[in-house]
């Protein structure tokens, strides 16, 4: 049974990975701050929270730490809600200041349902 939880846990690690380099990728591809806003909080998730579960499962598996894997692993599974919930609570706040500052433009703006006055509704018109 631990040699399944540290293999599940290796790929957990190797699967964040992959996602933090398709959100560097994405960082450097993508045209405006809201669409790299949305890369850096995928990478964030899909790179950190899950890397964390799988080095938490990889610490439950590794039977040489004793009982101090219970806490290793406990102190990932914290860190790791902690970052599932404040990250998108982050990248939403950065989002909100940014529209509401009025720095960035994403043009063409067909429906902007903050603040109707700053763009044309449908895009028809």
């Amino acid at each position: 049974m631990t040699e399944v939880l540290i293999y599940i846990g290796l790929a957990l690690i190797g699967l964040g990975a992959v996602s933090d380099l398709i959100a560097a990728i994405g960082m450097n591809r993508f045209k405006n701050f809201y669409l790299r806003l949305h890369a850096a909080t995928i990478g964030t998730i899909w790179g950190a929270f899950v890397p964390i579960i799988g080095a938490s499962l990889v610490a439950i598996g590794y039977e040489p730490l004793g009982y101090y894997r219970w806490f290793v692993a406990g102190a990932g599974f914290v860190a790791a809600l902690l970052v599932l919930i404040l990250a998108p609570a982050g990248s939403h706040a950065l989002a909100r200041a940014t529209h509401r500052a009025r720095i960035v433009r994403v043009e063409p703006c067909i429906a902007d349902h903050l603040d109707e006055t700053m763009c044309i509704k449908g895009g028809s018109e």
